[in-house]
């Protein structure tokens, strides 16, 4: 299973990213992702980042869908190698279209691009 946590639900995936996922990971499930105010400090985050793994864990993925807030992302990838929970990416084409002097911006799926190990 595919753990989505992102600030994009799955439900409002493309059907290429949908396919994408349930080829390679069976089922998508949707973690919320928290909102993290400006004026946390690098320890609130640490802290959030603790709690998600908690819950990451609880749900048992194949892999986690993670994207959003730089330094949350950061801290909670860090603990989801140590554990080899593979953590995924989605990567897009941006397409720009104009329309009667109006741009239409559209991100079109590409992949799942895994994290780096460090």
């Amino acid at each position: 299973m595919l753990l989505n946590l992102t600030n994009h639900p799955s439900t409002r995936w493309s059907e290429k990213q949908l396919a994408a996922a349930r080829e390679a990971y069976g089922e998508v499930q949707d973690l919320p992702f928290p909102s993290i105010p400006s004026e946390a400090s690098t320890e609130e985050v640490e802290v959030l980042a603790e709690q998600y793994l908690e819950k990451v864990l609880e749900a048992s993925p194949t892999a986690v869908h993670l994207q959003g807030e730089f330094t949350f992302v950061y801290a909670l990838a860090l603990r989801l190698q140590r554990l080899n929970i593979p953590i995924v990416a989605s990567t897009s084409e941006r397409t720009v279209e104009e329309r009667e002097g109006e741009k239409i911006v559209r991100f079109n799926f590409v992949q799942f691009r895994a994290y780096p190990l460090p």
